[in-house]
């Protein structure tokens, strides 16, 4: 998979340290792949995976932005990514997180930037434009902390595009996570509105929904999240998705309320 997104122009590589063993697996693709200078590579801290491997666990992560936490993380994906790592995001930032306002950590963070380590932020959530706007606040040393911002947007969950417009507009890449909806938007779980587009274009309910993140003006970077070579290829067709007024208006009223749609996330089988 990740031989067939770089032969197809694929140059972010996107993990976490919550993510099982993501970071081994790309890892070990990169040293086994020498002199690809050209990929960017970013991880996350925040989240421990802790379900030992079992898809009925009670619990799957613990959430902690504490400094000791990040120095822990860090040094683990430090052991495996080594240089290969341009970007550290905080996994899942929200309006009451206190990574917004620990200034050790701060401190730290501005550290790594110093040393050439691109710092960022993600959020979840009904209130993500309230996080992504605390963020932007954070300085050090009267300099903005975080470069970047990857955020949930899709069809069906809009609630943030005010606040990343304002992100870009302030100098951040704006990374879009979730563009499929967890599944939701593919088919056969797609909405009807979609399927009906998406059959009118000849391509998949994917290839749609990505291409309506893509012509989101302050999207720097839309992820895929494709498990097998056909999905990402399938997901690649977005780039040459032509949507008409008539169906962009009929995708637009598939936005629901961010609360309605983050319990419907939360009640998702686990993948």
């Amino acid at each position: 998979l990740l031989d067939a997104a770089y032969a197809q122009g694929v140059r972010y590589f996107d993990v976490a340290r919550s993510y099982g063993r993501s970071e081994e697996f790309l890892a070990d693709w990169l040293n086994r792949n020498p002199g690809r200078d050209d990929l960017v590579v970013g991880s996350k801290w925040g989240y421990t995976y802790t379900a030992d491997w079992t898809t009925d666990a009670e619990k799957h992560e613990g959430k902690d932005h504490s400094v000791r936490t990040y120095e822990r993380q860090r040094a683990e994906t430090a052991e495996l990514l080594g240089d290969h790592l341009d970007l550290y995001q905080i996994h899942s930032v929200t309006p009451d997180s206190p990574a917004l306002t620990d200034k050790e950590l701060h401190a730290r963070l501005a550290e790594a930037a110093a040393e050439g380590t691109t710092i960022g932020f993600s959020t979840s959530g009904p209130a993500q434009a309230d996080a992504i706007r605390a963020a932007l606040e954070v300085t050090v040393g009267g300099e903005p902390l975080f470069r970047t911002v990857q955020s949930t947007y899709n069809a069906l969950e809009t609630s943030a595009a005010p606040a990343l417009a304002e992100a870009h507009d302030a100098g951040l890449t704006v990374i879009v996570k979730e563009g499929m909806a967890n599944g939701r938007l593919a088919a056969p779980h797609a909405p009807d509105a979609l399927k009906a587009v998406a059959e009118e274009t000849a391509l998949g309910c994917d290839s749609v929904a990505l291409a309506l993140v893509l012509r989101q003006p302050w999207a720097g970077v839309v992820l895929s999240g494709a498990a097998t070579t056909n999905q990402l290829a399938s997901n690649l067709h977005a780039a040459v998705v032509d949507l008409d007024d008539a169906q962009l208006s009929r995708l637009a009223e598939l936005a629901e309320d961010p609360q309605t749609y983050w319990q419907r996330r939360g009640r998702l089988p686990w993948h």
